[in-house]
């Protein structure tokens, strides 16, 4: 198995929000004042909408600079929802700046469903946790 990519996480005594250590980035998660945190950052489910949505245009950038397409500037919209059976559904509402043809819009919303990230939402994942002593 090879690692792509590892954090450490700290939570300190301020109610929610949590530091994230990702590379040489710190990132700060909370939850909002409604839901008892202090709103000092994005919540969970927005940090996997933001991984999603950056890999999403990434990958579209990479693969239109491949075909030589010129896509201009490229905007995502992006939700998550829970149906009455607490399944997780995620939308996105694309657009560009340039034109395209039919064809070419197509191909870019396959190549969406295959992104790395939507292929591990998808396709889901095993996590364990044990005890850490240091």
């Amino acid at each position: 198995m090879r690692t792509l990519t590892q954090a450490r996480a700290q939570l300190g005594s301020t109610a929610y929000r949590t530091d994230i250590h990702s590379g040489r980035f710190t990132l700060v998660a909370d939850e909002p004042v409604s839901a008892g945190g202090q709103d000092a950052g994005p919540a969970p489910y927005d940090y996997i909408l933001a991984g999603l949505a950056a890999c999403t245009l990434m990958t579209l950038r990479m693969y239109a600079e491949r075909k030589g397409w010129e896509l201009g500037q490229l905007d995502l919209d992006i939700s998550l929802a829970k149906d009455a059976d607490k399944r997780t559904h995620i939308h996105r509402s694309l657009q560009c700046s340039a034109p395209l043809s039919d064809e070419q819009w197509q191909r870019l919303l396959e190549i969406c469903a295959k992104t790395p990230v939507t292929l591990t939402l998808a396709q889901g994942s095993s996590i364990t946790t044990e005890r850490r002593s240091d």
